[in-house]
This record gives C-alpha cells, structure tokens and sequence, in this order.
C-alpha cells in the first residue's frame, strides 16, 4: 500500500502514513485531502479517493525533532544527491576519515559521492587523494530530517518539501 504525506496544520511535514491510516483520518475529520494518487478504496457504500498528501485540521505540536538515523539513503538526501569532491551525482557514500584508519562511521564523518572520487579516494584522506569537499558534512536538525526519513519522494510531495529545505540548520 502506497504511503501518504502526513503535514501538520501549518504545512509542516510529520511523517509518512500509511493509505489506510490516512483513510481513517479522513473519515474521522481530523484531516483534509490536498492531492490525490488518482485510485480509490471502495466499500460497499462509499468510495474514497486514496490521498497522497493529507493535512491534520489542527494543530500537533512537535516537541523535538529527534536525530535522522544514519543510512545510505539518509546521508544521499542530506546531500542532495551530489557528489561531495566534484558535483556529479552522488551514487555511494565515503568516509572522509577511512574506516580502516579510525574514522567513525558518523555523519560528520560520512559524504556523498560518486563512483569516480570514491574509487580515486579509496583509503586515504581526501588531500592526499587529490580531493576536497565542498562543504563539511553534519548532522541535519530540525525539519529536515522528516524529509530525509520519507524515503523515496513522490513528485507532488515535493511542494510540500520545500519547508524543510528553507529551514534547514
């Protein structure tokens, strides 16, 4: 079952949920359709349009937004998919600090990158490969790390995206 963009009532992006959940939502009144996938469930008296993108009729307060877990998907997104040595796309993820020389396997410490910088970085430090970053990588905060646990983004959610872009820290 496809997932459905949960925003908040100010359009702040919460979470993905599941069709059905979004569903009972829906019915419950405590949320409103704002795009649709174009398919629909049906019972035996009604029919409702499965939503892609549903908004909460009121207010959730989001005491903390916790720390995005580490993985390759999470640290692509971080990076929008751009090799962090040169700017092509970024298909693996590097160590600045190789694992085999000590470095930890942290976000500080982990970039996006390309085939190419990767296998020319291999085992050193990005100086001695030739190499520099473009920017020092971090830990996201904040908004953006609802994006970066979505997962794969649907087209019409990325409107609703753009939120966590504009408030990175």
């Amino acid at each position: 079952m496809n997932r459905v963009l949960l925003l908040n009532a100010t359009f702040e992006p919460l979470c993905a949920v599941s069709g059905r959940r979004a569903v009972v939502l829906l019915l419950k009144g405590k949320a409103e359709v704002l795009e649709g996938d174009g398919r629909a469930f049906h019972s035996e008296r009604l029919t409702i349009p499965i939503p892609s993108v549903i908004r909460l009729s009121y207010y959730v307060k989001v005491p903390y937004y916790g720390r995005a877990n580490l993985s390759r998907r999470a640290v692509l997104a971080r990076d929008r998919w751009k090799c962090q040595y040169c700017g092509a796309v970024g298909e693996t993820v590097d160590h600045v600090i190789p694992r085999s020389r000590g470095g930890p396997h942290t976000w500080e410490n982990v970039v996006a990158a390309c085939k190419k910088c990767n296998g020319q970085k291999r085992d050193k430090r990005p100086a001695e490969a030739g190499l520099a970053l473009k920017k020092k990588p971090g830990v996201p905060r904040g908004p953006v790390t609802v994006s970066l646990e979505l997962g794969q983004v649907r087209p019409e959610w990325e409107p609703y995206l753009e939120y966590c872009s504009s408030h990175k820290s």
